[in-house]
């Protein structure tokens, strides 16, 4: 968490994440150019950057998003969501150096201005087989732009949560531009079936991840189907709750999580305020849940950052009873003090 906004906060794990994306982009740009000059010495150098970066930035993009579903089934790969932004803007500048260089090549030699010939040299929009490919990669990249440009918290802060996260969703419109900009672009003019079969496998392998997660997701959740008792809805026995840790719970559509900490327990609501991160995955640390996302914390009992951090979450009654849990899942207000239930 950080009070004021800087560029960007360097610290050990930031410096090791950056240049192990830049080994990586400068170590794929190597090989890859080089194996283009001997498998076909007549191509042009914009030719092999073209397909260079194109092949370079799906493959980011692929990578990007299997992050979230990989760590939710394994939480060893949160060190890869935590700077993921960052992986994220070096795509989209990978991906516009394609871009620019396409542009360049097929719409820069006549005499209409190169944007106007993008959308105009292929005006067939009503046949599918003849649709114009480069328009859709023109619009995957100006959604990947519009994430670019918002990367930083403090277009978060200012845009709220909501309408930032919906904006960095449009990465799943993106790369279904993408795949079709690719179907219908590259892989009309190849004959070998490999390239179909590699895009295949990269959109089977999102699926599974994204399926997988939702599966071990709802059967992390706790959902519990008994009748109200005074509003309260009896959720767990206190010895299936780890010290320090949480439970979900799904009730009446609350997303809920249940913390047991110092003999006590204290009912959040499940999402980070930051990035609606999975409070209920992460722990408490020095008295404080701990999205285990990008560090925000809250105070179990109110459910408000530490000051001199305003951010809020609701909070939810909570009683136990011998050893069952009871929670009621009518929300409190957002930082809303909440006695806990003491086991």
């Amino acid at each position: 968490m950080g009070l004021h906004y800087q560029a960007v906060s360097w610290n050990r794990q930031k410096t090791r994440y950056d240049w192990a994306i830049t080994s990586f982009v400068g170590l794929y740009l190597v090989i890859f150019c080089g194996l283009q000059m001997v498998l076909f010495p007549d191509v042009t150098a914009e030719t092999v950057i073209i397909r260079a970066t194109s092949t370079l930035a799906f493959l980011m993009l692929h990578i990007i998003l299997a992050i979230g579903p990989l760590c939710r089934l394994n939480p060893r790969f949160l060190p890869l969501l935590y700077n993921r932004r960052h992986l994220g803007v070096t795509m989209f500048l990978i991906a516009s150096v394609h871009g620019l260089f396409g542009l360049i090549q097929f719409h820069s030699h006549g005499n209409v201005d190169p944007l106007i010939s993008l959308f105009t040299s292929e005006p067939d929009y009503r046949h599918f087989s003849q649709f114009p490919f480069q328009t859709l990669g023109f619009f995957a990249l100006l959604i990947l732009f519009l994430m670019a440009a918002t990367s930083h918290d403090f277009w978060l802060k200012n845009l709220t949560p909501r309408i930032w996260k919906t904006l960095h969703m449009g990465v799943y419109v993106a790369y279904g531009l993408i795949v079709m900009h690719v179907l219908l672009g590259v892989l009309q003019q190849e004959t070998s079936v490999v390239y179909a079969m590699l895009l295949g496998l990269g959109m089977l392998k999102l699926i599974g991840l994204h399926l997988a997660a939702a599966i071990v997701s709802q059967r992390r959740d706790i959902h519990p189907s008994g009748q109200e008792t005074n509003g309260f809805v009896q959720v767990c026995d206190v010895r299936d709750i780890a010290e320090n840790r949480a439970k979900t719970l799904m009730i009446n559509g609350q997303n809920i999580a249940l913390f047991r900490y110092d003999g006590k327990l204290s009912a959040v609501n499940n999402q980070c305020r930051h990035q609606n991160g999975p409070l209920g995955e992460g722990k408490i640390i020095d008295g404080c849940i701990t999205c285990p996302w990008h560090g925000y914390q809250y105070l179990p009992h109110n459910g408000q950052s530490p000051p001199p951090f305003t951010e809020k979450v609701e909070t939810y009654a909570v009683k136990c009873m011998g050893t069952t849990v009871w929670v009621n899942p009518t929300p409190n207000p957002p930082g809303t003090p909440q006695p806990p239930a003491f086991i």
